[in-house]
Order: C-alpha cells, then structure tokens, then sequence
C-alpha cells in the first residue's frame, strides 16, 4: 500500500510541476509583449506620452522632406547659453559642458527667447541631478534628451518648442 500512495505522490508531483512552468512561461512571454508595447508607444498612454514622442519625430521629418505640410520657413533654431555643471569632488570627470538649441515655430521664437533663463535654470536642474555613470554612457543619450525636452515644453509649452537638439555635450 505504501508503494501506490508513493506512486501517486510522483504522479501529483510531475503533474503539480507542469502548471508552474507553463505559467512562468506565460507570464515572461505577456510581460515581455507588454514592455515591447508600452516601449514602443504602438497605443497611446492616457498622459499622451506618444504623442509627444510622434511630434518630436514629425518635426524631423518637416525639416527632412516636408511631409506634414508645415514649411521649413514656419521652423527657428533658438540657442541657448551654454551650461557647465560641477559634477561634484567624487566623480571622475569634474564638468559637463552642454549647449542646445531649441526648434521652434517662428512666431513662439521671441516668447522662447524671453524664457530662456527659465529654461536654462530648468535644464540645470536636471542635469545635477543625474548620476555620472548615466552621463557617461551613450545609450542614455536619447533618454536624456527626452527628459529634457519634456521639462522645457512644461516650462515654455508643449506648442512652443518642437525639440531640443544637443550641439554639445563634453564631460572633461
């Protein structure tokens, strides 16, 4: 008797472990399909963060073929001073040298002009604020950029400011 009762305990093991496995594998392959989504913005968060990814890109393709139908003519360039930001005693770089410009419609060009030293304090803000290591690493270029251009367009308007292009960034 003991031989059937331990029969059946192997038999509810291997058939215990199989729902287990199938339901890891589901949830690394739903987990997955759901960061490739939200990644790659294919449906729009309820804070329109899409959006703003997608007007980004338009600009580019506006100054690169046209293709939304605003005119190259409609774009200014804005620069902005440029920033050094101390990195603090620890770090092995001792700087970040940053300049930008921002791309703006032609008509916001002087209400951007006249903010720039909110812009330039918002700007500074952030970049104190992030770590060396993440500084240094390349691949963290564009999401720096991102953050930028998103608090610039809280500061100005999401209307008034089309993107923020990085002309220098130098840690020495």
């Amino acid at each position: 008797m003991t031989d059937v009762a331990m029969s059946q305990d192997e038999e509810v093991s291997k058939k215990g472990k199989k729902p287990i496995v199938f339901g890891v594998l589901g949830a690394a392959i739903l987990g997955g399909a759901a960061f490739f989504v939200t990644y790659t913005g294919i449906f729009p968060s309820a804070a329109g963060d899409s959006e703003m990814a997608t007007d980004s890109y338009d600009s580019t393709d506006e100054s690169a073929g046209g293709k939304s139908g605003v005119a190259e003519s409609d774009t200014k360039f804005v620069a902005l001073a440029p920033l050094t930001i101390s990195l603090g005693k620890f770090a092995s770089s001792r700087h970040l040298r940053f300049q930008a410009y921002l791309e703006v419609p032609s008509a916001a060009a002087e209400e951007v002009e006249r903010l720039s030293p909110r812009v330039l304090d918002v700007l500074n803000t952030y970049l104190r604020a992030i770590s060396e290591s993440e500084l240094e690493d390349p691949a963290s270029m564009n999401r720096l950029r991102a953050q930028m251009l998103r608090r610039v367009q809280i500061v100005i308007g999401e209307e008034n400011v089309r993107d923020l292009l990085i002309t220098e960034f130098i840690l020495n």
